[in-house]
């Protein structure tokens, strides 16, 4: 790893991973901006020691070469270095944790985080274009969203099956994954009866907040402006917080932040 100072981000952003909250950052270097991914949260969030991860890190000839230490905000007025890779050297860490050597309860996270993780952030940063979700739409999606958790689910399933050595481990797990199949749909039930945002609308919601945040920030920059716009969503939803926004509110929060965002973009132009 360099021993020069911690690279400064001139954008850090928060994804939703399965509840978890995954920091990334975007920083110039030799005048290209990339995106870089502070490991440690992720090894708390997989339950694996930082200590062990960071010797392989530095015995790694690849990795040890790539690894950088990036000022990142931890809280809303504090920062520290953190030790970071570059998204595309993700998978690389990632995939060299044994799924097959770690505790059986986080083994099924960790083969989550590999297959997907990156897939998620690349998206955070490089979403080509925003889709615009109606009410005619907001169903499409929540039978899209559950027909990607059966297809996630049957995938390990086929790779459980893969690894197996026996007859009867088969049967067991998979009885065991057949159960848990069942658990994660009668939530996703529960979920649609209770009227409650999909994943994808509440990650719309929370796009729409970060452009809004970063536009008050150019006007602003002494100030923390996520906070004030969550806190005025609140106030126009009348929700407690915006993942509690029922669906038949999503398309006017949806319309409050754009058309903030509108009457900010435009008052620039005007100046």
């Amino acid at each position: 790893m360099s021993e020069e100072r911690a690279l400064i981000p001139v954008e850090e952003r928060i994804v939703d991973f399965y509840g978890d909250e995954i920091s990334a950052v975007l920083v110039d270097v030799d005048d290209q901006q990339q995106v870089f991914v502070p490991l440690r949260p992720i090894c708390d969030y997989l339950g694996v020691a930082w200590s062990g991860q960071y010797e392989r890190l530095q015995r790694d000839p690849v990795l040890s070469e790539v690894i950088t230490s990036v000022r990142v905000t931890r809280t809303e007025d504090q920062a520290r270095e953190m030790i970071c890779l570059p998204l595309d050297y993700l998978n690389g860490w990632l995939f060299g944790i044994n799924a097959s050597r770690v505790k059986a309860e986080i083994r099924e996270n960790l083969i989550r985080y590999q297959r997907e993780c990156y897939r998620v952030l690349a998206d955070a940063f490089l979403r080509p274009g925003e889709m615009v979700v109606t009410p005619q739409t907001a169903a499409i999606l929540q039978i899209r969203e559950m027909g990607l958790a059966i297809t996630r689910m049957a995938d390990e399933m086929l790779a459980l099956e893969q690894r197996t050595a026996t007859v009867e481990t088969r049967l067991d797990r998979a009885a065991a994954f057949v159960g848990n199949i069942n658990k994660r749909l009668t939530v996703v039930e529960q979920q649609v009866r209770a009227g409650t945002l999909t994943e994808e609308q509440a990650r719309e919601i929370q796009h729409r907040v970060n452009l809004l945040a970063q536009e008050l920030t150019k006007r602003d920059p002494s100030q923390k402006h996520h906070p004030g716009v969550y806190e005025a969503l609140r106030h126009e939803t009348r929700a407690t917080s915006y993942k509690s926004i029922p669906p038949k509110g999503y398309e006017a929060a949806i319309a409050f932040l754009d058309n903030w965002l509108k009457a900010i973009q435009e008052a620039d132009k005007e100046e």
